[in-house]
């Protein structure tokens, strides 16, 4: 087993239209141990053709309705056991959580790591899809709660469609009063990363218990522009890095003591490009 966990997550903006993109050249040449996969769009036969087929494998949570979103996790040893949804069970037509939440754990030797991928709705002000966007944000700080209460390493992973703060967005200005970049949905992450159990103030100014998760991307990277992991295909978005950061890897502090590289696999061109989001990696030291 080698000493590092690499851990990489993408919205692959359909697995079948990725495929044919070269999603599958970068994978064999990636190193990554899990891989987790958001907007999969796709049916377990495929999962089968492009993961199963090459010696990975994976777990599938599809979306109720057929063709949109859906995670998967492919890895190259078998889970210990899996978990899908978020919320109660009585909670769950509300929170719609269907093909957005997947959980699984690994034993790495006497360690383990539970490994989540999650693909937040990506809301519409005034909207149900915003309501459903919140009521998602909401259970997932109390499946945070849960999560640390039971393992010590986790990390969630995947296209959590909000960008924390004005760093992760190139044009913030123009996007404060939609989904995306919204007080209330940044106040959320101004909860889960702050200090544990202290109060915290979020930029709409609510006021809620800190959760003391690690942003890894942020730390690593630091107080700086980006590194943007999802361009607009309109006009010249990606050629001009005019993106936002709205991937990431959420980590508990056990966890984040363990990191030892992180990076966004950002593609040479636009023509190189496979999907509209590019993969986020981090490598865990175990």
């Amino acid at each position: 087993m080698s000493e590092f966990l690499r851990v990489a997550s993408v919205n692959v903006n359909g697995i079948r239209a990725a495929y044919r993109k070269g999603m599958g050249e970068w994978l064999d040449a990636s190193g990554v141990d899990i891989l987790a996969l958001q907007e999969v769009r796709a049916q377990d036969e495929h999962l089968q053709e492009f993961l199963g087929e090459q010696g990975w494998h994976w777990l599938h949570d599809p979306c109720e309705i057929k063709g949109r979103a859906g995670v998967a996790i492919a890895s190259r040893v078998p889970s210990t056991a899996h978990r899908v949804g978020l919320g109660a069970a009585d909670e769950q037509d509300t929170i719609q959580s269907s093909g957005r939440w997947l959980e699984a754990d690994f034993a790495l030797g006497d360690k383990s790591i539970t490994v989540i991928s999650n693909y937040t709705h990506s809301g519409e002000v005034g909207t149900p899809r915003q309501d459903a966007k919140f009521a998602f944000l909401t259970a997932m700080g109390q499946r945070m709660t849960e999560l640390e209460r039971d393992h010590e390493h986790v990390a969630i992973v995947g296209d959590f469609n909000v960008g924390h703060r004005e760093f992760d967005i190139k044009n913030w200005k123009g996007n404060v009063k939609k989904s995306g970049f919204l007080p209330q949905e940044r106040a959320y992450f101004d909860r889960f990363f702050g200090p544990r159990g202290e109060t915290v103030t979020g930029v709409d100014g609510s006021e809620g218990p800190g959760l003391g998760w690690i942003d890894v991307g942020r730390t690593w990277a630091g107080e700086v522009d980006g590194p943007y992991s999802w361009w607009s295909n309109r006009g010249q978005a990606f050629v001009n890095d005019t993106g936002w950061r709205i991937d990431y890897h959420v980590v508990t502090p056990a966890l984040a003591e363990r990191v030892v590289d992180y990076r966004v696999d950002r593609y040479p061109s636009y023509d190189a490009r496979w999907s509209d989001h590019a993969p986020v990696i981090a490598d865990y030291r175990i």
